[in-house]
């Protein structure tokens, strides 16, 4: 005797699904693992390299969103601030940059050039791209994240420990 529990959980979507309902529920894509799943965020962006990323910043045609936790940034240092980049942890990242969405920020907007930092570039592929599903679609992502930046010479700031006080309350 089957379970309904079983029964329910196992019997797929209900036949008439509506046409956008597609690649929702049972239909959405199942990966091989973590590594599969970025893979797959990857291929709907147009990664961007530090320098790059900077560049866009810099003239004012992007927005940059480091995403990485207050105790992170404290720790690994954050972009300088006259680049005014946005701090949005990952858990919000959504909220705040879907334009149909009461938590919005004023950047956000179907045609806003986002550009998501992490520390080495792989939660902001998964985050860059959650964007793009949203109808982002020039939201991207910095190869190699924060760590790259560091490296290419780019402009950092380091937290001091009044800053971490207070971040961290």
């Amino acid at each position: 005797m089957t379970h309904w529990e079983t029964k329910l959980f196992s019997s797929g979507p209900a036949a008439g699904a509506a046409a956008r309902d597609r690649g929702r529920g049972w239909d959405a894509p199942v990966y091989d693992g973590v590594d599969d799943q970025l893979a797959d965020a990857r291929t709907r962006l147009d990664r961007v390299s530090a320098r790059a990323a900077f560049q866009e910043v810099l003239y004012g045609r992007a927005v940059l969103v480091d995403i990485r936790p207050a105790a992170q940034r404290a720790a690994e240092g954050e972009v300088a601030e006259h680049l005014r980049p946005l701090v949005v942890e990952r858990n919000v990242l959504e909220w705040r940059f879907d334009p149909r969405h009461e938590a919005r920020l004023p950047q956000a907007g179907f045609e806003a050039r986002v550009i998501v930092l992490c520390q080495e570039g792989y939660t902001s592929s998964l985050g860059a791209d959650a964007l793009v599903r949203l109808g982002v679609a020039r939201a991207t992502d910095v190869v190699g994240g924060f760590a790259a930046w560091q490296a290419a010479g780019l402009p950092v700031a380091h937290l001091t420990s009044d800053v971490l006080r207070r971040a961290t309350r």
